[in-house]
């Protein structure tokens, strides 16, 4: 069991790589919007007008980061490929990142997966 983390940077390719998870079986995933240090740092530390700060965070691009436990090591590797095909060369400044880390135990899953990430039985 493997928690897939993907990066987004071009916001217009999430609905994309969510159907895609779909197609997958992929049926569990926590889509939150998050900020690179590069594209934070960037900004600097000048001060600003208290009224142009909600312009400029307006303006500032956004990233957005999926999270998914996926069980089944086929289903993580055909998940990787498909986001690879939807954002592009992941090695190419501004497309994003892709990684996963081990999951021991997890809790609060969907239904169809016991505690260790294996299928439940039918």
């Amino acid at each position: 069991m493997e928690l897939l983390v993907c990066v987004i940077n071009r916001e217009e390719e999430l609905e994309r790589v969510l159907a895609g998870f779909v197609e997958l079986e992929i049926t569990g995933a926590t889509v939150i919007s998050s900020e690179g240090m590069g594209r934070f740092v960037s900004q600097g530390e000048l001060p600003v007008l208290a009224g142009l700060q909600s312009v400029i965070d307006a303006a500032r691009p956004q990233n957005t980061t999926v999270f998914s436990v996926i069980a089944d090591p086929q289903k993580l590797e055909a998940a990787v490929a498909m986001i690879q095909q939807v954002c592009g060369d992941l090695g190419a400044p501004g497309t994003g990142i892709v990684f996963t880390v081990p999951v021991g135990r997890a809790f609060g899953l969907a239904a169809g997966l016991n505690r260790d990430g294996a299928p439940q039985a039918s």
